[in-house]
């Protein structure tokens, strides 16, 4: 998922996509630690996502706390 992306979407959106993000992170560790995971780089790519949402999360609420 690319910054640019994340920055069109809504708050609430960006939210509902941090939760399912955090889910698919629980799910690759738990696949990772029983030997199942065949993708290795999503996870990377999932924490990363991650990052990025909250990142831009943060941006906007200290915006909103500048005005």
């Amino acid at each position: 998922m690319k910054a640019e992306d994340i920055r069109a979407k809504s708050q609430d959106e960006l939210k509902e996509q941090l939760v399912t993000l955090r889910k698919e992170a629980f799910n690759l560790r738990f696949q990772q630690a029983s030997g199942q995971l065949e993708n290795t780089a999503r996870v990377r790519q999932v924490r990363r996502d991650i990052a990025r949402i909250k990142t831009v999360l943060r941006d906007r609420q200290a915006a909103q706390a500048a005005q």
